[in-house]
């Protein structure tokens, strides 16, 4: 299994992108709104949401999308047999590569699952 550390990647993604929230603050404010709103719950559960999401980031080969949609997906109580059903789409509708990608979603999954310290 990899050893891609996806928390740090969030991490760093949120540090490398403050200078352009600071200098461009109504832009990244709109993003992070609509972020919010189509995330929110309702006809369509937030966990769904946030699976089709992850599974988006899994076919565009986006580590990043991976890292941010697994934690949701944590915090939301996703189970693993959940994520795997999705991960299976993902294969089917994206092939090889989407299967790699899968693989790093997994590693995301079981990282973020351990209890911090």
């Amino acid at each position: 299994m990899s050893t891609f550390d996806h928390s740090s990647l969030i991490k760093n993604i949120n540090e490398n992108l403050a200078p352009l929230r600071k200098s461009q603050p109504d832009a990244m404010q709109a993003f992070g709104q609509l972020a919010k709103t189509s995330m929110a719950e309702g006809a369509v559960s937030s966990k769904h949401k946030e699976l089709i999401a992850l599974a988006i980031g899994i076919t565009q080969h986006c580590s990043g999308c991976i890292g941010f949609h697994v934690k949701a997906l944590v915090k939301l109580g996703c189970t693993r047999q959940e994520l795997e059903e999705m991960l299976t789409v993902c294969v089917y509708m994206g092939g090889g590569p989407a299967l790699m990608y899968a693989s790093e979603a997994i590693n995301a999954f079981e990282k973020m699952q351990l209890p911090t310290s």
